[in-house]
């Protein structure tokens, strides 16, 4: 998890996501033509309204979400975006494409040219034209303007909260959940989905790319999604699934193949077989894998992060979800949860309990003290009538400590609740395993990373993922990444993508 930005002491909030609702103001400029169709968008938004509203909203998406600290992967994908745009039927925008700091398998488009796609989604692609063809689709969302005509029913702040919920679990950020926020994050329908498709196999043929990397998407993320609602479905949560080239289409897509192969034939000699595997492989080199270094790693029950230089010890037994935004566990029957994350306080504050009072002075607080936790000043209380992790108002345990410029907030809650949570026991004793990393501990802190390695001859893949140090489904995680999926195995002297 990293910190939330500075901004109101209330835990938790999402006032810094409804800044952007005052964009929505500046959206009713007019019909449009669209750039596909060429007839009228029906969609209130003139393309410059469309653009500005791009923009407020990448601040919002990557202060939220993060970005992934790695320049050259960057520029990498930026590249391979500007090349594909500059084909399209929107060519002299200011296209931006980000990778963000996720490990969901995700990708999305907002207004104006904002194309992002998650870290998480990279290991399962096998070459640059399968990247290509995520982007493609999205590049294809916005010239086609779909989120602009969403846009007519709904508003900015919604469209943010969304993608708030899908990319850091946190429930609180959804009250504003809208049509064209969940379009956006959940896709747009199967008219729309189709387009998408089809841009984005133009675009492929016209760039040198072989337009059937769209369909090999499908059937590898098909076999992701599939493995995901498995494991979900083991872990009592909910499933992330992206939308995009693959969710709306069965593998055996007649209308999807069809769109994919109309567009090569349309843009004929320009059609390409290109693939361009070896410098795909190279860029996702060292490419994090699972938590990112700037969110922290998990390991077993505890919680390592280098730059915050702490350590946290979550009851033996619960489900450790680290998100962007939060570090969020859960009893294994799901009765009980707890969720910390880390807040600037503001100007003058420097104690826990000055910032407990503050952020919940409309809250009544009973059994309030203030303790040492290792060293570092705390203050807990249970708050009455406090939202919880259920979406419901119940009486939840805070725990706030003081550590490295920041305010740590633990928050705890059970379904049983009365006249304190169930898990309140284990709410104060996982607070209390809250301290400074000590030197030996900092490699645990580093995120596990993905190699590129030759597959040696005679070793099959469950041998190679048996050495990776990945704590759970090692074995299946390396067939998926490696297109091995369900029982193939790899080739001698094949470049093998390996989790070390």
């Amino acid at each position: 998890m990293s910190r939330r930005k500075e901004g109101s002491t209330t835990m938790p909030s999402c006032r810094s996501l409804t800044l952007a609702a005052a964009a929505a103001l500046a959206v009713l400029a007019g019909c449009a033509t669209n750039p596909v169709s060429g007839s009228s968008d029906m969609a209130f938004m003139s393309e410059e309204s469309e653009v500005k509203l791009g923009k407020q909203m990448h601040v919002q998406i990557t202060q939220t979400m993060g970005v992934y600290d790695d320049y050259n992967l960057q520029q990498y994908v930026q590249q391979i975006g500007e090349k594909l745009a500059g084909v399209s039927e929107r060519p002299k925008l200011e296209w931006k494409f980000t990778v963000l700091d996720t490990d969901d398998v995700n990708a999305f488009a907002t207004p104006g040219g904002f194309v992002y796609i998650s870290r998480g989604i990279l290991p399962y692609l096998a070459n640059e034209a399968q990247l290509a063809a995520v982007l493609g689709h999205e590049i294809g969302h916005i010239t086609a303007r779909h989120s602009v005509q969403r846009q007519s029913q709904s508003t900015i702040a919604g469209v943010l909260s969304t993608a708030a919920v899908i990319f850091t679990g946190q429930p609180a950020l959804g009250d504003l959940t809208n049509i064209a926020g969940a379009a956006i994050i959940s896709g747009y329908g199967r008219e729309a989905e189709l387009e998408a498709d089809s841009l984005g196999a133009r675009y492929l043929a016209k760039t040198g790319y072989k337009p059937e990397a769209m369909i090999e998407v499908v059937a590898v993320l098909k076999d992701q999604e599939k493995f995901e609602r498995d494991r979900a479905r083991a872990e009592g949560r909910d499933p992330h699934i992206y939308h995009g080239v693959f969710a709306s289409h069965p593998d055996n897509d007649t209308r999807f193949r069809e769109a994919v192969s109309s567009a090569g034939k349309v843009e004929g000699a320009a059609t390409g077989q290109a693939e361009e595997r070896d410098v795909y492989l190279r860029s996702i080199n060292g490419l994090a894998f699972g938590s990112s270094r700037r969110q922290g790693m998990v390991r077993e029950n505890r919680f390592y992060h280098a730059d915050y230089q702490l350590t946290l010890a979550f009851p033996q037994g619960w489900t450790v979800q680290n998100d962007p935004q939060q570090l969020l566990a859960a009893a294994p029957d799901k009765n009980s949860m707890m969720i910390m994350t880390a807040q600037a306080p503001p100007p003058g504050v420097t104690s826990p309990r000055d910032f407990a009072l503050r952020g919940l002075a409309d809250r009544r607080l009973d059994r309030a003290e203030e303790l040492e936790i290792n060293g570092l000043d705390a203050y807990t209380a249970i708050v009455r009538g406090d939202r919880s992790p259920y979406g419901t108002s119940d009486n939840v345990r805070y725990v706030i400590i003081a550590y490295n410029n920041l305010m740590w907030v633990i928050r705890g809650a059970s379904r049983a609740d009365d006249p304190v949570p169930q898990a309140d026991v284990l709410f104060v004793s996982a607070a209390k395993t809250f301290r400074q990393l000590r030197s030996n501990e900092f490699r645990l802190s580093e995120p596990y990373r993905l190699r590129i390695v030759p597959a040696p001859a005679g070793m099959s893949i469950e041998q190679i993922a048996a050495k990776s140090p990945l704590p759970k489904y090692s074995l299946e995680q390396h067939k998926l990444i490696n297109g091995l999926y369900p029982d193939k195995q790899p080739q001698a002297g094949d470049p093998v993508k390996f989790v070390q």
